[in-house]
């Protein structure tokens, strides 16, 4: 217990170091570089682990016996008795953004998650990990001119950095004959660091910065059901269903103001506080999978965030007044549906081939942002990976899950992103709890 919890802490480390990175052009960074992250709680993480990913996300009826699925807790009642499952993900990505006839590449890196799991007792599975759940690195700069004859221009320059995660606990239990239970109860903490500077080439005109700044240390409730239906000797129907309520974040995040006179050096500072302005949405999910002989696996999941429902504080100025205050006009529900699936000939085969495991998926997501009064970008993206053996006299149990994804984020008169990103999770697979006999 000691070297899980060690993995963990560690882990947190690292991945609250790596999504503090800012974005540039051109250069690699870890968490995002998409500008779209400038605006609420970030770009949303993607909050699967590796054998997820290559079915572009789908897990919410998924009972693996033999991976962590942290997308639905009642799955943690199928982990295999005497087993310790350990798994760890990383990623990189190229992203190609096109505006007009402008486009621009920028590549990522990023540690991903850390979750482990292990039957607790009969019927009770348990997992802890580390996941993301937001992302904030963005750098880029616009120029123009203010007046007719162009002799005034003007620079606005945009940065920012941070994100949220998730520590979890969780339990699952299957209370009756195919029907499972479950929660995780997790810490959610991070940060964001935003600043635009609008600045001019004439010393007459001030050069105006906002740093926009939050500091979140909350927690966050998931929960889950899941009933698997007989069909016949081979096949069965598995629903799950998950639900996470929706709460402040008891957090009240700051605007700063600093108009700078250049050619009289003096400046003046004006700080906003929006209280208790930050909050979770409800978050509601439902899945169906079907499983034939445990060789074909297909399944479709349906995933609604309500950001409707909460609001973001917006800064703003009228007659020359600023105020920084909640907006209630600023998220949307967002909706995601996911179509996926698996193959495997035989888990249990002798054979390599016989054990790889083949997977696809894709995904259809709409924005939960709203930019200049309009819908951010819709998202279409799709799968395909694997889940290779480890097979060696030590373990034949672990699994190496790669897989290839691409992300097209598009709205009209919005900057367009095509993201294409190479996953790779290493799922450890060990029996610790078994006795040995000596004869």
């Amino acid at each position: 217990m000691k070297r899980i919890c060690s993995a963990v802490v560690l882990a947190a480390f690292a991945l609250t170091v790596g999504a503090q990175s800012a974005t540039d052009t051109n250069e690699s960074y870890s968490g995002t570089n998409s500008p779209y992250s400038q605006f609420g709680l970030g770009e949303l993480a993607d909050q699967t682990s590796g054998f997820n990913r290559g079915m572009n996300g789908l897990g919410l009826a998924f009972r693996e016996h033999n991976q962590v699925n942290q997308l639905n807790p009642a799955s943690y009642s199928a982990i295999d008795s005497l087993s310790f499952i350990f798994d760890v993900g990383v990623s990189g990505q190229l992203t190609n953004f096109k505006e007009g006839s402008k486009k621009i590449n920028a590549r990522n890196a990023d540690f991903d998650y850390i979750v482990a799991g292990f039957r607790a007792f009969r019927h009770v599975g348990v997992s802890i990990g580390l996941i993301p759940f937001s992302n904030v690195g963005y750098k880029y700069s616009s120029k123009g001119n203010a007046n007719t004859d162009k002799s005034v221009t003007y620079t606005n320059t945009y940065r920012g950095s941070g994100g949220f995660h998730q520590v979890y606990l969780g339990v699952g239990w299957e209370i009756l004959k195919n029907f499972s239970l479950g929660a995780n109860v997790s810490y959610f903490w991070g940060n964001y660091e935003r600043a635009i500077t609008n600045e001019y080439n004439v010393s007459t005109v001030n050069t105006l910065h906002k740093y926009y700044t939050a500091s979140v240390n909350n927690y966050k409730l998931d929960f889950g059901a899941q009933y698997t239906l007989p069909l016949s000797k081979k096949d069965r129907l598995t629903v799950g269903l998950t639900f996470s309520p929706g709460h402040k974040l008891n957090e009240d995040p700051e605007c700063k103001v600093i108009s700078v006179n250049s050619s009289t050096g003096v400046t003046d500072t004006t700080t906003f506080v929006a209280d208790n302005a930050l909050e979770l949405p409800t978050m509601i999910g439902a899945g169906l999978q079907f499983n034939h002989n445990n060789q074909l696996k297909l399944g479709i999941d349906y995933q609604q965030q309500r950001w409707s429902k909460t609001g973001f504080p917006v800064y703003a100025t009228k007659n020359d007044i600023g105020s920084y205050a909640v907006s209630d006009d600023y998220f949307k529900d967002r909706h995601k549906l996911t179509f996926g699936g698996e193959y495997c000939q035989n888990e249990y085969g002798r054979s390599f081939m016989s054990r790889l495991r083949y997977r696809f998926g894709a995904s259809y997501t709409t924005p939960y942002l709203k930019i200049n009064g309009q819908d951010g970008p819709k998202e279409i993206s799709v799968s395909a990976g694997f889940g290779i053996p480890i097979i060696n006299s030590i373990n034949n149990r672990s699994f190496l899950n790669i897989s290839a994804q691409w992300v097209n984020q598009k709205a009209s008169n919005l900057i367009e992103a095509n993201t294409f990103r190479i996953n790779i999770g290493i799922t450890f697979n060990e029996r610790w709890f078994a006795k040995w006999k000596v004869e």
